[in-house]
């Protein structure tokens, strides 16, 4: 098996050790390692087909350091789960959020002075991204109210807008201040689930979080309906210059 194959199993395995562990220490109930395992094995399987997709022979370290973020993120969403279920490890779930978070500022920089930038990686980035913000949001609803899951949820609602509206899959141009809602939308809810401020100041910093995420997403979904219209612009020419040249032909034979 290549290494690129193995790499998605190596996620996997990162993520049962890290629970291993804290069954050992402090502890781990049942619905903690039922979410664990099951968030990791379908995030092992999703990634493993990408990666068939894209035809990639090698991972490469900035995938290397994302995967270790991605895992991170799966492991605090089984101590999320856990906590519902009562058993609180808070001080250990926002220790691996603080890594996870700081590590997402290290792939992009890495993948950028090797070299190894890929549409691939930067879906990697964006995704792993994705479900530790999910997380997060879970975890500030006990906080702040269910509304909170309109930030966690917005990346998958998007993609299920995708899969019915097939012209919001078309690629968008990349925007450093995406990377920068994302990082804050995940620094945000962190601060909120830490418990370092009040009630009513945590639900004033994740409204202007969710204020910003909303404007992230309407520049590209702007953007994408603009493009769409003007391709359609462009094709009603060219259909009307085929239809053209065929009554010609026809005329001339």
């Amino acid at each position: 098996m290549r290494t690129v194959q193995r790499a998605p199993v190596s996620g996997l395995v990162l993520v049962v050790a890290l629970l291993a562990a804290i069954q050992a220490t402090v502890g781990l109930n049942a619905v903690g390692w039922a979410v664990g395992l099951v968030v990791a094995t379908t995030a092992t399987v999703l990634l493993a087909v990408a990666l068939h997709r894209a035809g990639t022979t090698r991972f490469g370290p900035a995938n290397v350091v994302t995967l270790v973020r991605a895992s991170l993120g799966q492991v605090v969403a089984a101590l999320v789960a856990a906590s519902f279920a009562g058993l609180d490890h808070h001080t250990l779930m926002m220790s691996l959020t603080a890594l996870a978070l700081a590590l997402d500022a290290v792939d992009g920089r890495v993948a950028r002075r090797t070299r190894s930038v890929t549409p691939l990686g930067a879906r990697f980035d964006m995704e792993a991204d994705a479900f530790l913000i999910l997380a997060l949001s879970v975890a500030a609803v006990p906080v702040v109210g269910w509304w909170v899951l309109a930030i966690g949820s917005a990346r998958y609602a998007l993609f299920l807008a995708e899969r019915v509206w097939r012209w919001l899959r078309a690629p968008v141009p990349p925007r450093y201040w995406r990377k920068v809602v994302a990082a804050i939308q995940g620094v945000s809810l962190a601060v909120v689930v830490s418990g370092l401020l009040p009630t009513a100041e945590s639900m004033a910093l994740l409204f202007a979080a969710l204020v910003l995420l909303a404007e992230s997403f309407g520049q590209d979904i702007v953007w994408l309906t603009r493009e769409r219209h003007h391709d359609r612009r462009a094709a009603v020419p060219a259909t009307t210059t085929m239809v053209t040249t065929q009554l010609a032909r026809s005329a001339g034979g």
